[in-house]
């Protein structure tokens, strides 16, 4: 603890050094002075804990300057000196708070007892102010707590005055590492704001559910992360304090029962991470998908996982890359508004890339494919932070598809349709739905095929799914309808129709002849 001795006299200066063992009653000499205005400079600035003080100095006496110091907030303690026993002085010097008023000569005694009573003091009133602390910082945790969670609290105006919870604005933002992989040391978010925190006036940090929370408090720490983002936004700099971060913000609110509001923001945010594209490390409430969007539920991709694994097998096959990109961002779009959890839409993918495999397996099964496991493709998608991360592994694998099994000596449209027939006779193929696949009307599509064919595409197709069945016709462990579904006929009676008509007898007469 500090002490400031204060006399005009020199020889009751040094004296009052070496009158008793300060270091043993816990304090050291700051300073000392020999007139009022620089007793007074010295107690403002220095801000001892206990001053003694000569009632009886130049300039300033010593009751002006306990008056002028308290007015100016100064609270610590004063031991008064004087050659006077005035009643009147010592009357005074109590009303301004003093703790002693001791006569001149000085008995050593006297002043241990009243300095260490002064010590005891001053101990006693950090203890209490310690303990007030520890009140107020649990009461504000609580508090901020149950203000984030929607909880309603009562809070008096005195209370959010007394706790610096009382702002214009309030806004919640939220921060993690960048690279998950890594545990690399980054930046405390509070630096980068730059904004002083004294008594937590500008914001307050609490961590609840494992998450790094920022409450924002007034224009000044608002406008501060305006600038951030706005410096981020037009300087983006590879390895600057904010790129180890990954931030999400709510939007500002204008009451304390509000701020949850602003923390639902950003945890939906943060939740939604996995959307974000390459090299982004902010997400912000104007980027939630509106309250008006249609949210699809997690159940329609019972239906919408095959039809995109169908769509992208027919692209893949026809080497169409303009519409694979296409349906990927489609693919993007619609899990974007897909209210299902993030390992969910892991499972649509997993799902959706497996059936793309076993359909190209199963319609080149004479072809090499350098698909990876299933273990493999499946540890791969869950691992992944991002989705663009999985989109990108997908058009890799379908170039690496079509570069395997596309047509070496394909030199027109008409021969590309002719090899995916060919691959895909077994399946439900209609010229309607293959003509969006190369880009054209079916109807033209139509026109072009039987100029360039000789036929028509249903009479193409018939003729290659016949040509298949007689080849199966010499497996006897195979029945009849077995071969029919398995050349893309349903209906076993159409197929018998259609194999007499361009083998001039049926199938059970021409397995005989085998």
């Amino acid at each position: 603890m500090k002490v400031l001795i204060a006399d005009d006299e020199s020889v009751v200066l040094e004296g009052l050094k070496y009158i008793i063992d300060w270091d043993a009653l816990g304090f050291s000499i700051c300073s000392q002075a020999s007139n009022g205005e620089e007793t007074l400079k010295k107690i403002l600035n220095l801000r001892p804990e206990l001053v003694l003080l000569d009632i009886r100095m130049p300039r300033l006496s010593g009751i002006e300057i306990i008056q002028i110091a308290r007015e100016k907030g100064f609270d610590g303690h004063f031991i008064i000196l004087s050659g006077y026993s005035d009643f009147t002085y010592a009357q005074t010097a109590i009303r301004y708070g003093v703790d002693f008023y001791l006569t001149k000569p000085i008995d050593e005694d006297e002043l241990i007892s009243a300095v260490t009573s002064v010590r005891n003091s001053i101990e006693e009133e950090r203890r209490e102010k310690n303990d007030l602390n520890s009140y107020r910082e649990n009461a504000l945790d609580t508090i901020l707590r149950n203000l984030l969670a929607g909880k309603t609290v009562d809070i008096p105006p005195s209370t959010q005055r007394d706790l610096h919870l009382s702002a214009e604005v309030y806004q919640v933002i939220l921060y993690e590492r960048y690279n998950q992989d890594s545990f690399q040391t980054y930046w405390n978010f509070a630096e980068l704001l730059r904004v002083t925190n004294q008594d937590q006036n500008s914001f307050n940090h609490i961590i609840m559910d494992k998450r790094e929370i920022f409450l924002l408090k007034g224009t000044f720490a608002s406008e501060r992360f305006d600038s951030l983002l706005h410096h981020y936004d037009v300087n983006p700099q590879k390895g600057s304090p904010l790129d180890s971060l990954f931030l999400t913000y709510g939007r500002r609110v204008y009451r304390l029962e509000d701020i949850c509001l602003s923390y639902q923001d950003a945890s939906r945010l943060l939740a939604r991470r996995f959307f974000c594209e390459p090299n982004q490390h902010v997400l912000g409430y104007e980027e939630l998908p509106s309250q008006d969007a249609v949210m699809l539920p997690p159940e329609s991709w019972t239906q919408k996982s095959p039809e995109y694994s169908r769509l992208l097998t027919d692209y893949i096959q026809t080497q169409n890359r303009t519409r694979i990109a296409e349906t990927l961002r489609t693919l993007e779009h619609e899990l974007y508004q897909t209210s299902a959890e993030i390992p969910e839409l892991k499972r649509y993918l997993i799902d959706i890339y497996l059936q793309i495999k076993q359909n190209l397996t199963h319609n080149y099964s004479n072809m090499e494919i350098a698909f990876s496991s299933n273990a493999s493709i499946i540890d791969f998608i869950e691992k992944k932070y991002y989705l663009y991360e999985i989109l990108q592994y997908f058009s890799e694998h379908f170039e690496m598809c079509m570069n395997a099994i596309g047509s070496p000596t394909s030199k027109t449209i008409i021969d590309d349709i002719l090899y995916y027939i060919n691959h895909n006779y077994r399946e439900n193929l209609k010229l309607e739905t293959i003509a969006p696949l190369f880009g054209y009307n079916s109807s033209y599509l139509g026109k072009i095929f039987t100029r360039e064919v000789g036929e028509t595409f249903n009479s193409y197709l018939d003729r290659i799914r016949i040509q298949r069945s007689k080849e199966l016709l010499q497996d006897r462990s195979l029945k009849v309808y077995e071969i029919a579904e398995k050349v893309g006929y349903k209906n076993v009676d159409y197929f018998h129709k259609k194999f007499k008509k361009l083998v001039g007898e049926s199938p059970a007469e021409y397995r005989k002849t085998l």
